[in-house]
C-alpha cells in the first residue's frame, strides 16, 4: 500500500524502498533521493493507511531506516509532493474528517492545558540548553543578517518585538506563556518596565525564577506559575511570544478577550505565533501525538474575527517568512553536535523522535503553509503614532547602543 501511495504521487525527487524480503522497488526520479529499508511486512501498509502518523512512528522505533540520503531528504520530498501523494478526493475527505475532531483536539480548558504544556516543556532543561541560545528562546529568531548566529538572531527578534512595544521606563508589563524568562528580562534590562511572566510549565517557571536573581532584577520581574486566565491585575503592555499555539481554536475568544481586559485604556499588546498561509486546516496527527498535544498553529482568517468582535484596535500585522525555517536549521545542527550527549538524557528513540520534529518543522516553514505573524493592538486609536517610524527609530537606537551583559545563569557576571 505504500508503494501505491509513492506511485502514484512522487513527482519531484526519488524514493527507492528496500521491503523486509530485499526488494527493491524505485519511485520518482532526480534529486532529492532517498533509499529506505522496510524492516517487517506490517509497515508498508500502516505507512500506505496514514503516512502522516506512520511514517514517523515507523523512523522512531527502527522498523524504517534510511540507507541512502538523508532524513531531511525523505522530509523534504515528503512536504513538496503533499498534493500528489494525498491527492483531491483524499485531501477533502481528511480535512472534513481533521476539522470535526479538531474541537476535540484543541480542548485545552484550566487543567488540562497545563498537563498538554507539560508534554513538551517539562523536558529535562539540558536537552533545551543544548539546542537553544544562551538565552533560552524557544521561538523564531530574526535574521536581519543571512549570516547572524543563532544568537545575534534570537536578540534581534526580542529587540524587534520591543521596538513595537513602546516601552517607558516604570510600565508595567505581562508576558503570556513566558518560557524560560528571556524575553521578560531583556525588557526588564533594556527598557526599565516592570514584567509579569506567566507560564504553565514547572521546568521553566524553576528555570526562569533563577534567572531573575542572576540578572538581579528581583522587584523588577516576577514569574508565575499560573494560567494566563487567572491573572487579577492590569497592565500597560502585553506580549505574547509562542504561546498562543496552544491555546485551540475554541479559546480564542478567551484568549483576546482576557488581553482586552487585562489591558489598561491606551495599553498596548503584541502577539507573536506560528500562523498558516493556506487557511484553516488541522495539526499534523503525528506532530499532535508525540510533540505538541492540544496544539494548532491557525490561520490568520481564523485570528482576526476574534479580535475585532473584542473591540481591539488591530494597529500592525507583520508576516516573518523563512524566518522560522533558519532558526530550526540551527537548532537541528546544535542537535546534532549534542546527539551523544542528548542520547545520554533520553534514549535513541528519543532522538529519532526530536530529529523527525526538527526537520519536519523546518521543511513545513522552507517550503509548505508555515509562516509567523506578529499582530500589534491596542485600546485606543491614539494608543501607537499612525506611522510605523517609531518601530525603526527605536530598533536601529537600541541595536546601536552600548549593551549591557545579562546574566542567563548563576554566577555569571552581570552589568
Amino acid at each position: 500500500m505504500f508503494a501505491r501511495l509513492l506511485r502514484a504521487g512522487i513527482r519531484t525527487g526519488r524514493i527507492s524502498v528496500i521491503d523486509h524480503l530485499g526488494r527493491r522497488q524505485d519511485f520518482g526520479s532526480g534529486s532529492p533521493a532517498v533509499t529506505l529499508r522496510l524492516h517487517d511486512p506490517k509497515v508498508s501498509m500502516e505507512m500506505g493507511l496514514n503516512p502522516w502518523l506512520k511514517v514517523g512512528e515507523a523512523y522512531m522505533d527502527g522498523r524504517l531506516t534510511i540507507e541512502e540520503g538523508s532524513l531531511y531528504n525523505l522530509i523534504e520530498i515528503g512536504m513538496v509532493n503533499t498534493s500528489g501523494l494525498m491527492g483531491a478526493k483524499m485531501q477533502r475527505v481528511m480535512g472534513v474528517f481533521n476539522k470535526l475532531l479538531r474541537w476535540w483536539h484543541q480542548h485545552n480548558p484550566v487543567g488540562l492545558a497545563q498537563r498538554n504544556v507539560a508534554h513538551h516543556y517539562d523536558l529535562s532543561r539540558q536537552l533545551f540548553e543544548l539546542f537553544l541560545d544562551e538565552s533560552m528562546q524557544y521561538s523564531c529568531a530574526y535574521f536581519q543578517r543571512p549570516e547572524a548566529s543563532l544568537a545575534e538572531a534570537q536578540q534581534a527578534k526580542m529587540r524587534h518585538i520591543a521596538s513595537k512595544l513602546l516601552l517607558e521606563p516604570g510600565q508595567k508589563v505581562l508576558d503570556i506563556g513566558c518560557g524560560w524568562g528571556g524575553l521578560g528580562i531583556y525588557l526588564a534590562k533594556t527598557a526599565g518596565v516592570k514584567v509579569t511572566g506567566v507560564t504553565l510549565s514547572r521546568e521553566q517557571h524553576e528555570v526562569a525564577c533563577q534567572r531573575v536573581k542572576a540578572a538581579g532584577l528581583e522587584g523588577q520581574v516576577e514569574f508565575k506559575l499560573q494560567d494566563y486566565r487567572l491573572e487579577p491585575d492590569r497592565f500597560d503592555r502585553i506580549v505574547s511570544v509562542g504561546m498562543f499555539e496552544h491555546v485551540g481554536l475554541k479559546h480564542f475568544p478567551e484568549f483576546f478577550g482576557k488581553v482586552e481586559e487585562l489591558l489598561v485604556e491606551g495599553g498596548v499588546a503584541l502577539l507573536h505565533a506560528i500562523g498558516r498561509r493556506d487557511g484553516p486546516g488541522h495539526t499534523n496527527p503525528w506532530l499532535r501525538k508525540y510533540i505538541f498535544p492540544g496544539g494548532y498553529s491557525p490561520a490568520l482568517s481564523e485570528v482576526l474575527p476574534v479580535i475585532e468582535r473584542t473591540g481591539l484596535w488591530v494597529t500592525d500585522i507583520e508576516i516573518l517568512r523563512l524566518h522560522y525555517a533558519e532558526t530550526l536549521r540551527c537548532w537541528r545542527e546544535n542537535f546534532n553536535r549534542n546527539r551523544d550527549k542528548i542520547r545520554a538524557l533520553y534514549d535513541e528513540r528519543f532522538c529519532r523522535m526530536w530529529e523527525f520534529y526538527l526537520i519536519g518543522s523546518e521543511v513545513s516553514f522552507r517550503y509548505d503553509y508555515n509562516m509567523v505573524f506578529q499582530i500589534q493592538m491596542s485600546r485606543g486609536i491614539k494608543a501607537v503614532p499612525i506611522t510605523r517610524d517609531y518601530m525603526f527609530d527605536w530598533e536601529r537606537q537600541e541595536a546601536a547602543a552600548p549593551k549591557a551583559k545579562i546574566a542567563w545563569k548563576s554566577g555569571e557576571a552581570a552589568e
